[in-house]
C-alpha cells in the first residue's frame, strides 16, 4: 500500500474535534493531584508531577485491564468534595479546548466520590458546574454519562440508574457500564438499564476491551446499548460485527488505552482498519487522558501513523463522532452542517451514509 502524505501535530491540532469516551477521574493533571492531596492532607507516595505520573502509570502498558484500573485508588482519592470535582471538570474543559475539541461527553461515576461524606447527587452537580464554567470560559460544550459498575451489586448500578433519571435535564445525557468486565455481564445490571431505557436515556456499555465479543452481543441485545466503548474484540464475530454495521452502532475507539490495558498486545494488532474499511461508525477517543498520557490529538495521529489514514479517513472519524453524539437530532444536524463545512468535507461525505466517496 502506497504510504499517505505525512500530516504534522500542528494540522491535527487545528482540526475541531469531539471526545465521547472521556474518564474525569482519569483525565486530572498531575499538578491538581498533587495541589488537592496537599490541601486535603491526602498522602501520596510522590511530590513531583512526574512522580505521580508514574504512579497512575500514566503511558505504561499495563499486565491487564485491572491493574490498569488500580491507577484510579490514586486519582479518586482527590476528587472527595465538591470543590475537587468542579475543578477537575473545569480544567478538563480548559485542557480539551487547548486542542480544539468542541464537545466532550465525560463520564463518571457518583458512588465513587462518597468516601467522604458528599452524596451522588452532589458530585453530579460538581461535576455539571465545572463543565458549565468550562463551556462559558473556553467555548466547549459538554455533557455527563453516568457509570453504573459492573464488578459492584447490580442494586448500586440501579441506583446510579436512578440518579441519571433524576439528572436527564440538568446534564446527563447517558448511562454507561464500566469496571472490570471479564466475568461481570451485563445482564446482572437489566434492572438498571430497564429503568434508563424507560425513561429514554441513551446506554453505552464498555464491551469486548477484557473479554470477548459475546461481551458486546449482550452489551446490544441484553442492555439496548447505542453504542459500545472500545469494542476491540468484535472482529471476532463477523457476524455480529454486520449487525453492528447495519444498525450503525458507534464503536467508542481508544486506541493508547488499549495498548496500555493489553486489549491488544500492539498498535498494529488493533482491528481499528478492519472496522474502518469495513464501513463501521468508528470514533477515536481518549479514555484517560492522565492514565493513557494522550489527547484527542495524538489519538488522531496515532490512526494516522500507524494505519495509513490519510487527512480525510481522519476527518470521516471525527465526523462519526459528531454523528454518534448522545444529543437530540437537530441537535446532531447542526453540528454536522458546521463540521462538514470547517473540515472541507463537502465533496467526500455523503449525509445518508455517512461514508467516504472515493
Amino acid at each position: 500500500m502506497e504510504k499517505t502524505k505525512e500530516v504534522s501535530r500542528e494540522e491535527f491540532l487545528g482540526l475541531p474535534k469531539i471526545d465521547l469516551h472521556v474518564h474525569l477521574d482519569g483525565s486530572l493533571r498531575p499538578e491538581t493531584i498533587l495541589d488537592i492531596a496537599a490541601k486535603d492532607g491526602i498522602e501520596l507516595k510522590a511530590s513531583t508531577p512526574e512522580e505521580v505520573k508514574e504512579l497512575v502509570h500514566s503511558g505504561k502498558k499495563c499486565k491487564s485491564l485491572e491493574e490498569y484500573l488500580e491507577a484510579f485508588d490514586i486519582t479518586l482519592s482527590v476528587l472527595q468534595s465538591r470543590e475537587n470535582l468542579t475543578r477537575a471538570a473545569y480544567e478538563l474543559v480548559e485542557d480539551a479546548a487547548k486542542e480544539n475539541v468542541r464537545y466532550m461527553e465525560v463520564r463518571f461515576s457518583p458512588i465513587l466520590h462518597t468516601n467522604r461524606g458528599m452524596s451522588p447527587e452532589d458530585s453530579v452537580e460538581a461535576v455539571n458546574e465545572g463543565l458549565k464554567l468550562g463551556c462559558r470560559k473556553f467555548g466547549v460544550e459538554s455533557a455527563i454519562i453516568v457509570c453504573g459498575i459492573r464488578n459492584m451489586n447490580p442494586e448500586v448500578s440501579f441506583r446510579l440508574a436512578q440518579l441519571a433519571v433524576s439528572y436527564k435535564y440538568e446534564g446527563v445525557v447517558g448511562f454507561d457500564l464500566a469496571g472490570a468486565e471479564y466475568n461481570h455481564p451485563p445482564r446482572e445490571h437489566l434492572k438498571a438499564f430497564y429503568l434508563i431505557l424507560k425513561n429514554n436515556i441513551n446506554t453505552t456499555v464498555h464491551a469486548g476491551e477484557a473479554h470477548g465479543a459475546e461481551s458486546i452481543h449482550e452489551a446490544i441485545h441484553y442492555t439496548q446499548a447505542k453504542r459500545i466503548g472500545h469494542g476491540t474484540r468484535l472482529f471476532e464475530n463477523g457476524e455480529l460485527m454486520n449487525y453492528v454495521n447495519d444498525h450503525r452502532i458507534p464503536i467508542e475507539i481508544c486506541l493508547s488505552s488499549n495498548v496500555q490495558t493489553g486489549a491488544i498486545p500492539n498498535i498494529e494488532a488493533h482491528p481499528l482498519p478492519i472496522y474502518y474499511h469495513k464501513g463501521l461508525r468508528v470514533t477515536l477517543n481518549t479514555d484517560n487522558r492522565l492514565i493513557g498520557d494522550t489527547t484527542v490529538t495524538d489519538e488522531l495521529l496515532l490512526a494516522h501513523r500507524a494505519f495509513n489514514f490519510d487527512l480525510i479517513d481522519i476527518k470521516m472519524m471525527i465526523m462519526n463522532g459528531f454523528k454518534s453524539m448522545f444529543q437530540p437530532y437537530a441537535v446532531r444536524k447542526s453540528w454536522l452542517g458546521r463540521m462538514r463545512e470547517e473540515l472541507g468535507l463537502e465533496k467526500f461525505y455523503t449525509p445518508e451514509l455517512g461514508t467516504r466517496q472515493r
